[in-house]
């Protein structure tokens, strides 16, 4: 009987302590995850902020192609009449 309460007694300590061990070593997996998404997070900022200017370029753009299409349209038509 001693012998059975011994062992009984023995598996629940080295239940305990391997899961203690897994559960240290989550730990230390979620902390270098954490470590990892922080510099992540740092990056897409930097590239938020270095992108900032685009919307406001692009809209330049935009109005300056559409003249340029405007005129091409009209050098288009005055090519045709004279081809005439």
């Amino acid at each position: 009987m001693t012998l059975r309460v011994f062992l009984t007694v023995l598996e629940i300590v080295l239940l305990v302590a391997i899961l203690a061990f897994f559960v240290v070593k989550i730990t230390r997996l979620l902390r270098k995850i954490s470590v990892n998404l922080a510099k992540v997070t740092w990056g897409v900022r930097t590239l938020g902020t270095q992108c900032a200017v685009i919307g406001p370029a692009a809209d330049e753009i935009n109005t300056n192609l559409a003249a340029a299409a405007a005129d091409l349209e009209r050098a288009a038509s005055a090519a045709e009449r004279l081809a005439r």
